[in-house]
């Protein structure tokens, strides 16, 4: 285990890290294109201005970590946790987010759009004004998640989990929805079914 290590402005580009953990290590500015990693976990590590472009986690917990103005284009997260991490004007795409857990996080103001983002949870997740224009969210757990100013545009949303409050705060016009989350939407907005 390695705590309160100084990895800032380090070039670590290409490597392979398996089973290492990481905690309150710092990685600011440092480069981390095309790392991959498998069952490691990093535990409230800053990413500040890091490059994980064309990076590759499997099976990795990013727990209450920051990544401020991280570019993480061409990065893939399958099978990971990132519960708690905070996402402040990061560039993402292309990204894949595959069968991973997202709750808690924040991704306010986030591009994310047209992005492939079935199944994960973001359950109690910050979306505020991200935007998720034309995105695949079939079967996501929205759960409790803030979506005010959020735009939900042409996403897909059928089998998503979305409470009420989800339902009034973002801008839903032409959303892909089943028929459940359609009289949600409708009851959402006062509308007196039956």
């Amino acid at each position: 285990m390695e705590t309160g290590e100084d990895y800032s402005d380090t070039d670590l580009h290409g490597q392979h890290w398996d089973q290492r953990h990481f905690t309150a290590c710092d990685f600011t500015e440092a480069d981390l294109r095309g790392l991959t990693t498998a069952g490691c976990t990093f535990t409230d590590c800053d990413f500040t201005r890091a490059d994980l472009g064309e990076s590759a986690h499997r099976s990795t917990a990013f727990r209450s970590c920051k990544f401020d103005r991280a570019t993480l284009t061409d990065t893939e997260f399958v099978g990971c946790t990132l519960i708690g991490s905070t996402f402040v004007d990061c560039r993402f795409l292309p990204i894949t987010l595959r069968d991973s857990d997202l709750t808690l996080v924040s991704l306010t103001a986030a591009a994310l759009r047209k992005s492939t983002l079935t199944g994960l949870r973001f359950r109690e997740a910050n979306l505020m004004d991200a935007d998720l224009r034309d995105t695949d969210l079939r079967e996501a757990d929205l759960t409790g998640a803030r979506l005010t100013g959020t735009k939900l545009t042409g996403a897909d949303l059928r089998g998503a989990r979305v409470d009420a409050n989800g339902l009034v705060q973002a801008t839903l016009r032409g959303a892909r929805v089943d028929l459940d989350t359609a009289i949600a939407f409708a009851v959402a907005h006062g509308l007196d079914i039956g």
